[in-house]
């Protein structure tokens, strides 16, 4: 049978990133198979997705969990290509450390080897996180992809989601090592702080840590400055990595770079309504993130369509319309 351009497997279908990635696929004219967690009283509402422009003949639904890896062979039979979004998180630490870290190491390795195991995988293109390039001793304000963070620092400092940045930078070595030793094709990408619209009914942590003063809370990070790309940024450059003939190890993909004084005014200016208290912002920062460039994307061809302003007032105007604001 006919698949247009072939069948791809996105991990983690119901999240911000993985439900984005969906649906560009299907614009795409791509066949997608999607693992969800189980849901053994079948009381999830997956309409969001189902609804989809193409779902119907071309979304296919795969139960699968990170704690068992073999859950994810199914959903994998047959793909060409996976992108793997799926990733736990605890951010309110209810979990040991080593607990989260095992977690999400299995699960990515589990499901690389399911994909060695279907031989019909051609590549894997596995989402990490910014906190795994800048949380190092030395304070460089530029970094590409060659910087790893530091498991020990972030031990040591235990910053916000600590525990979730070291999942993320050791998951991503052990990914791109089981790649190079088993002779699969594995590449990352690397978002930072991900804005923009959403299709998954919850509040994306990322799009309500980015907007935590319009939210009226402290930002959690405590950054004097964010780095940020637009969801739909993300999702093409992960089909962009799927279909590049020849890509190479870790991609950094951050367009932007501001300070969270220069968001509180934009936004200020453009939503009066919500009083935006730019002395609080000011008060609140500390942390300075560096700017990760993505030259390395860029280089290998990809363009970035969407602007800043763009990233947060389609934030907005989502969660406006979604009624989270």
């Amino acid at each position: 049978m006919e698949e247009g351009k072939g069948r791809v497997c996105v991990t983690g279908g119901t999240g911000f990133i993985g439900s984005w990635i969906i649906k560009r696929l299907l614009q795409d004219g791509y066949t997608v198979n999607t693992t969800v967690r189980p849901d053994p009283d079948g009381k999830r509402d997956m309409s969001f997705l189902t609804n989809l422009p193409g779902a119907s003949e071309k979304l296919k639904f795969f139960s699968a969990d990170l704690s068992n890896p073999e859950s994810f062979s199914e959903a994998i039979e047959g793909c060409f290509g996976v992108l793997h979004t799926a990733t736990p998180i605890d951010l309110q630490l209810n979990e040991p450390e080593e607990v989260v870290t095992k977690r999400s190491i299995d699960g990515a390795l589990g499901i690389l080897k399911a994909c060695l195991n279907s031989k019909t995988v051609k590549r894997v293109v596995y989402t990490s996180s910014a906190s795994a390039v800048y949380w190092q001793q030395k304070e460089d304000d530029v970094m590409d992809e060659s910087y790893w963070s530091d498991e020990n620092l972030l031990r040591d400092l235990k910053p916000f989601a600590w525990s979730y940045s070291i999942s993320k930078t050791m998951a991503e070595k052990a990914v791109l090592e089981f790649g190079e030793k088993h002779g699969l094709d594995v590449v990352t990408l690397i978002p930072t702080f991900v804005l923009g619209p959403f299709i998954c009914p919850k509040l994306p942590g990322s799009v309500y840590t980015t907007l935590s003063f319009i939210f009226g809370e402290k930002n959690p990070f405590g950054a004097s400055r964010l780095h940020m790309v637009h969801v739909d940024d993300i999702a093409r450059a992960h089909i962009f990595l799927l279909q590049h003939p020849n890509p190479k190890g870790r991609y950094n993909c951050s367009p932007f770079i501001a300070d969270v004084e220069e968001i509180a005014e934009l936004l200020s200016a453009k939503y009066p309504n919500f009083q935006i208290s730019i002395d609080e912002v000011k008060k609140s920062n500390d942390v300075k993130l560096p700017h990760l460039i993505s030259k390395k994307l860029m280089d290998a061809g990809f363009e970035f369509k969407h602007g800043m302003e763009e990233m947060f007032v389609d934030a907005i105007e989502c969660c406006k319309e979604k009624g989270h604001l």
